[in-house]
């Protein structure tokens, strides 16, 4: 199915009936990568997944968006499709939209798959702080801008220029303060060996939440899915 808004068209899918579960995708991915959650839920939930704009059949922005900007499309979509207090599941960038949609928006509960939401400061590479250098000396911008595409992250690489951009407001906003604000019960399901957002981040986010629990499994980013029985068997004593 498909629905515009903001002058984007998003594709997304809803089956089953029952209280409403959303389940939103990670940076890069789409629709089918939050599907075999769903489709264990679908006899008593109405299920419902959406491509972010840029990301699947969902054409991108024609300017960068923030976190802020896919909140707020999500709140449009919402409405638009009749979704009432969800169950809301995020994993990684998905996330992150889903700790800003659920700060202001009534919800029934929140998952968090490997979701960062809080930028800690790190020593940078020696590499990084050369390129940074060369992106302030007078004609050698370009070269800077240049040479992210060779030492940028893999999701940097293979994005388009808004895409990246994109990327780039994306990462390095701190959502600590709308984590805070989420009183509904909240899950969170981590890998044990996740680089890209590591086990410290889910501990730290534990203790700012106001009710939430951590569990780790054993497994990388994609641990959701790497232990998908028993993410199943959770859920279900969540819900």
């Amino acid at each position: 199915m498909e629905i515009k808004i903001q002058d984007v068209k998003i594709n997304y899918i809803q089956y089953g009936k029952g209280k409403d579960i959303l389940l939103l995708h990670g940076w890069g991915q789409n629709i089918e990568m939050m599907k075999p959650v769903g489709d264990n839920f679908s006899d008593k939930f109405r299920i419902t997944i959406l491509d972010f704009p840029g990301f699947g059949k969902s054409p991108e922005p024609s300017e960068p968006w923030n976190i802020e900007k896919y909140s707020v499309m999500l709140e449009k979509f919402v409405e638009l499709v009749g979704i009432k207090k969800p169950i809301v599941i995020g994993h990684s960038f998905g996330g992150r939209v889903a700790i800003r949609y659920s700060a202001r928006n009534p919800i029934e509960k929140l998952v968090l798959f490997g979701a960062p939401c809080i930028r800690i400061e790190e020593k940078l590479s020696l590499t990084v702080q050369i390129l940074k250098k060369l992106k302030t000396l007078p004609g050698l911008n370009s070269f800077g801008e240049y040479m992210k595409k060779y030492i940028g992250s893999r999701d940097y690489r293979a994005a388009s220029p808004i895409m990246r951009q994109t990327l780039v407001e994306v990462v390095n906003e701190d959502l600590s303060k709308y984590a805070r604000e989420i009183e509904e019960p909240t899950l969170l399901i981590w890998g044990e060996y996740d680089t890209e957002a590591p086990v410290r981040d889910a501990r730290e986010l534990e203790k700012i939440m106001i009710d939430a629990a951590l569990i780790i499994l054993p497994g990388t980013h994609y641990a959701y899915l790497e232990n998908l029985p028993r993410v199943v068997s959770i859920l279900k004593e969540f819900f």
